[in-house]
């Protein structure tokens, strides 16, 4: 009875442990990544924003997911104190959102220094480390920094030279301060407007020309009003995926250098569709009645001349002076080997 009654309890202790034993162990947390994007998702950056968001769900075995959020904001500040509020962990910025996190980044910018693919290549090879660091020292953590295309002017009447400019009231968005700045400097008459403002404003007689990228004038349509857009490149635009440090930090080891890896590659991708959608965006306009001006050899000189003069009032307050002067070597040394 004893021996019984001893197999009884051991039976009793097994019956209650075996269902815990038989549950499948739980697995690991997912770790949920929010991204914040003011891109639509059906253009080029949000087609691949969305293979980024699979392609780290993949990496890491569906152990982090991306979550892209249309945030409905209206500037990169906004989507920036998100980010500072880890409200969300990730954010697409272009070059003026990226400057509030590196200063020297938006030096890129400076109308009329950097001139061509080619000169924008040779710097970002020499710098764009630096501007990686400069972010990563902070809390945060640059995922990929991309070329994405150049500003143009749009105008009314033909702009082939400063004074044709000089002449129309340009432009300008107040999330884009430091580029309003370095044209008031040179003598232009801008006129801030919301983007929601510039296409009737274009319309009106309040705006006589605008400077942007030639993909966001098609999308916008202000080819329609200014239907006229000078040859020449006013400066290049970068985009960039950052992380928070919150963010970077919840993803588990042993998968950040792939995730790097594959996210670099995407940013190589977008940087190839951006580069063919800004192609196509000005064929497409043109073929809607824009009629681009091209800008000769004298003419060119004489935007860089009046740019020149203007630009060293700018160093050390609207732009990086240091990363000013780095830039300006690189470019030296490059053009006297061409």
């Amino acid at each position: 009875m004893k021996n019984k009654a001893v197999f009884l309890v051991v039976l009793a202790f097994l019956l209650v442990l075996l269902p815990a034993y038989g549950q499948q162990r739980p697995s690991k947390q997912q770790v949920v990544i929010k991204l914040a994007s003011m891109v639509p998702e059906n253009s080029a950056w949000g087609q691949l924003i969305n293979k980024f968001a699979a392609e780290w769900e993949r990496v890491t075995n569906n152990e982090v997911k991306v979550t892209v959020m249309a945030t409905g904001m209206s500037s990169e500040t906004d989507i920036l104190t998100l980010l500072k509020t880890d409200q969300v962990q990730a954010a697409i910025f272009t070059s003026f959102g990226l400057n509030k996190l590196a200063k020297e980044i938006l030096t890129l910018s400076v109308p009329f220094l950097i001139r061509s693919e080619a000169e924008l290549d040779e710097v970002l090879k020499r710098v764009k480390p630096e501007f990686e660091r400069k972010i990563n020292s902070q809390n945060y953590y640059a995922l990929a920094l991309v070329k994405a295309g150049w500003v143009k002017f749009f105008s009314k009447n033909v702009v082939v030279r400063p004074a044709d400019l000089k002449r129309q009231k340009i432009g300008s968005m107040p999330s884009e301060p430091e580029l309003a700045q370095a044209f008031r400097e040179m003598g232009y008459q801008v006129v801030l407007k919301e983007q929601s403002e510039i296409l009737t404003a274009l319309n009106g007689p309040a705006l006589d020309a605008i400077y942007t990228s030639p993909i966001f004038a098609a999308a916008q349509q202000y080819f329609g009003p200014a239907k006229n857009m000078a040859s020449i490149n006013v400066a290049p635009i970068m985009g960039g995926i950052v992380l928070n440090k919150k963010g970077w930090e919840s993803v588990p080891t042993q998968y950040r250098t792939d995730l790097i890896r594959v996210t670099r590659q995407i940013g190589a991708e977008l940087e190839a569709s951006l580069k063919r959608l800004e192609e196509d965006s000005i064929r497409q306009m043109k073929n809607n009645g824009l009629k681009e001006h091209q800008v000769n050899a004298s003419q060119l000189q004489e935007w860089y001349d009046d740019a020149a003069k203007a630009t060293p009032r700018l160093l050390g307050s609207t732009f990086d002076r240091d990363m000013y002067n780095r830039i300006e070597e690189i470019l030296r040394a490059y053009r006297g080997r061409q």
